[in-house]
């Protein structure tokens, strides 16, 4: 589906990305992982056709990336960023409508775009929601509305930059759910940047970890997500234990000091 070699990618000289390689097969969910500032987010600007790299090839469906057009790119690939929706007091139909925009003609013509729409709405839950102004929605229903308007794009390659960043539990389970369900009924190619290893090791079929603009670790989740690797690349070793119910290796953070101990001091 897409595969990318030796990507490199500076900013003002400093070197973010140093020779990342990688691919995601049709219908595959892959999780990129990896602390802050190791280039995740970079890596998938690069990869979505935002920006591009300083040295490096990137090919989508066996084409050089660089030979698409704004219009077949976002027909082909749609990308869910933590602020992917406007700010202002739009109602929501008219949000998840403007999902549409790659479909529509010079006149704004758009026939399958009103059912498509409303499909998508009633997958969601976001029917009832239809008329209501953007502002006065929770956050959980904001994410929602945004992965609508990226599924009315009806790509082939789904990009999740931190998707369940600011959600509570709840509503970072019901986003995964929805965009796992999704891969599942359309065959759809997923890369997903996460933070919560958890979650990563839950729903993502391989997992890719970076670490100072480097790919150091790939596999399934079992084989990434190890306390020795986690120590290496997060600088912290935890616990991890398979879960009952999945298998998967849930992660355990362990305190540096125990309980009462120097931390108990303070405020004395």
């Amino acid at each position: 589906m897409i595969e990318a070699h030796n990507l490199v990618k500076a900013y003002r000289g400093r070197t973010v990305l140093q020779g990342v390689s990688l691919a995601a097969r049709e219908g595959e969910f892959v999780g990129i992982l990896g602390p802050n500032g190791s280039g995740k987010s970079t890596l998938l600007r690069l990869l979505s056709g935002f920006e591009a790299p300083d040295a490096g090839t990137i090919r989508l469906g066996g084409r050089p990336l660089a030979s698409w057009t704004r219009r077949e790119l976002a027909r082909a690939v749609a990308v869910l960023q933590q602020e992917t929706i406007p700010s202002v007091g739009f109602p929501v139909r008219d949000i998840v409508e403007m999902g549409r925009f790659p479909y529509q003609s010079w006149l704004g013509h758009d026939p399958e775009g009103e059912a498509v729409v409303g499909r998508i709405m009633e997958k969601l839950d976001l029917a009832p929601l239809a008329d209501v102004p953007l502002g006065l929605l929770s956050g959980g229903e904001r994410q929602r509305v945004a992965l609508a308007k990226t599924m009315a794009q009806q790509p082939a390659l789904l990009m999740l930059d931190e998707p369940t960043t600011f959600l509570d539990i709840g509503y970072q389970v019901q986003m995964m759910d929805y965009v796992r369900a999704w891969r599942d009924e359309e065959g759809l190619t997923v890369l997903a940047v996460l933070h919560d290893l958890n979650l990563a090791a839950q729903y993502c079929d391989r997992l890719l970890v970076m670490k100072e603009g480097r790919l150091v670790a790939e596999g399934t989740p079992q084989e990434v997500l190890t306390p020795q690797r986690i120590a290496e690349v997060y600088g912290t070793e935890p616990l991890v234990i398979p879960h009952p119910a999945t298998g998967v290796p849930q992660i355990l953070l362990q305190p540096a000091l125990p309980r009462g101990g120097a931390g108990s001091t303070i405020g004395t």
